[in-house]
């Protein structure tokens, strides 16, 4: 190697609860030469991240811009209501949109879910970021929708979350930029998130 090459490593964005430790395990494991870093980004700039060049890889939440972003879907999330623990919700197994219609519902600014219209009644404000709106479900002021992941990331002890029917989902996407400078790692990351083995 000369002084100018650069050793290989790979770069993998990922949004707020996505989990990729098992797929970073298995990569350690089949390329421990090739560094992996993790690269944590927010919903609304991972594309951009992506498209310039600042991972060689990201796990997203869907859509992405296929003009310039390739993306394979790797699975749905289910949608929750994160509620208070002595919410009337919490009593029952899952609920509807339409059982939301009483219910302030908050509609964070970073929200990830794809609503045509936000069931229940709108809140006087849009809380910032899910992390706001967590802390305003837990002081009484309203209920939240969100993508299981991400009620499980701002798990409190006082507050629960409960499947909604009717609700727009999220999907979790591998993507990478069309121009990609390490096509055979991202290739090498596919095969790992889609399950092959080091000999198929």
């Amino acid at each position: 190697m000369t002084g100018s090459e650069v050793p290989p490593q790979f770069r993998l964005a990922y949004v707020p609860g996505v989990t990729p430790t098992k797929w970073v395990r298995i990569w350690n494991e089949r390329l421990p030469d090739v560094p992996l870093t993790l690269v944590p980004v927010s919903p609304a700039e991972a594309s951009g991240v992506l498209r310039a060049g600042g991972a060689d890889a990201g796990l997203v939440r869907l859509p992405v811009d296929r003009t310039e972003l390739s993306a394979i879907p790797l699975y749905t999330e289910t949608t929750v209501v994160v509620i208070p623990k002595d919410h009337v919700v919490a009593a029952v197994e899952e609920i509807s949109t339409g059982d939301l219609a009483d219910e302030i519902v908050l509609h964070p600014l970073d929200d990830t879910l794809d609503w045509e219209s936000l069931p229940g009644r709108p809140a006087i404000e849009r809380p910032e970021t899910t992390a706001d709106a967590i802390e305003l479900v837990a002081a009484g002021v309203g209920v939240l929708v969100v993508p299981q992941s991400l009620a499980r990331l701002h798990h409190r002890r006082d507050l629960t979350y409960r499947p909604v029917t009717g609700a727009p989902e999220s999907r979790v996407a591998l993507s990478w930029p069309e121009a990609e400078t390490t096509p055979d790692l991202v290739e090498e990351f596919i095969g790992i998130v889609r399950g092959r083995t080091v000999n198929s």
